[in-house]
């Protein structure tokens, strides 16, 4: 159940539970211990030994009493639970040791950007901020995904579409890998921006409308991708595969650039087909 804001003592506790019990003592250099293992992953004590803190310090973290952990404890826990970079990142902003940019979220494109998403016809293209709103998309992106100039500024979000749109539910061939995606990168800015109420309540509405998206969020999956590949089966011409790269203006680091581009030759044709659709509609208008 989501809160009004992010309770990161209690999100930290949950994020090191699941990332101690999901490692395996074997690949770890410990003394061994007669005593068989109730729970799996790593104990609490030796998690304490591998970082050199206190295991009462581990079983305070675990429990979401209070304590809000240095920087260089942050490190060393990182450390010792082998976390990924994005899983480093996620664990800084939960214990609130990372810097954070004093901007407002991005809740607009930045102008050059604008002109960027078009200008980056004909492949398909659309600029994101972290909260997954669509703040600017090409003709290309609009005749693959939707028609955004027909939505509700509201509903100009890429995961409310996925989950909450009619014509989208049914849109991704592998539609769970796609939310799954989705729910890692909301994750991670869900602690990245603490107190974006906008996002809070965005989250909260997925979590009671859509049982994949509870059940997934529940997992706390954090692997955060950058580039990967789609196929979606559009209702004029039929399946289409992608790959899609994500690139964050150095600039306006809260906004992303999505770009698509046919993964082979069937799909290629069928944007190309889209494509000149679109132009013939235009000569015609």
């Amino acid at each position: 159940m989501m809160t009004r804001t992010v309770d990161r003592t209690q999100e930290l506790a949950a994020f090191l539970r699941t990332r101690r019990e999901r490692l395996d003592p074997h690949d770890f250099d410990l003394p061994s211990r007669r005593q068989s293992r109730r729970t799996p992953g790593l104990r609490r004590e030796e998690v304490a030994e591998l970082a050199g803190v206190s295991t009462d310090y581990v079983v305070r973290l675990e429990q979401g009493r209070g304590l809000r952990p240095s920087a260089d404890v942050v490190e060393t826990l990182a450390r010792a639970l082998r976390l990924a970079p994005h899983e480093r990142a996620y664990f800084f902003d939960l214990a609130q040791q990372r810097p954070r940019n004093a901007d407002k979220p991005a809740t607009g494109a930045a102008p050059p950007l604008t002109r960027l998403v078009a200008d980056l016809s004909p492949l398909p293209a659309m600029l994101m901020n972290h909260r997954y709103d669509i703040l600017a998309w090409n003709g290309e992106m609009a005749r693959l995904l939707l028609d955004f100039d027909t939505l509700p500024p509201v509903q100009r979000n890429a995961m409310w579409l996925c989950l909450m749109h009619p014509e989208m539910r049914e849109f991704y061939v592998e539609r769970e890998h796609v939310v799954r995606e989705g729910i890692a990168h909301l994750r991670a800015a869900w602690a990245a921006y603490p107190e974006d109420q906008a996002l809070t309540d965005l989250i909260a509405e997925f979590i009671t409308g859509d049982e994949d998206f509870a059940r997934l969020w529940a997992e706390r999956d954090i692997t955060v991708n950058g580039r990967g590949h789609k196929v979606m089966r559009h209702p004029d011409v039929g399946v289409i595969a992608v790959h899609f790269e994500t690139l964050m203006p150095l600039q306006d680091p809260d906004q992303r650039l999505v770009i698509y581009r046919g993964a082979d030759d069937e799909s290629r044709s069928a944007l190309d087909r889209l494509r000149a659709r679109r132009v013939r509609r235009d000569r015609s208008s």
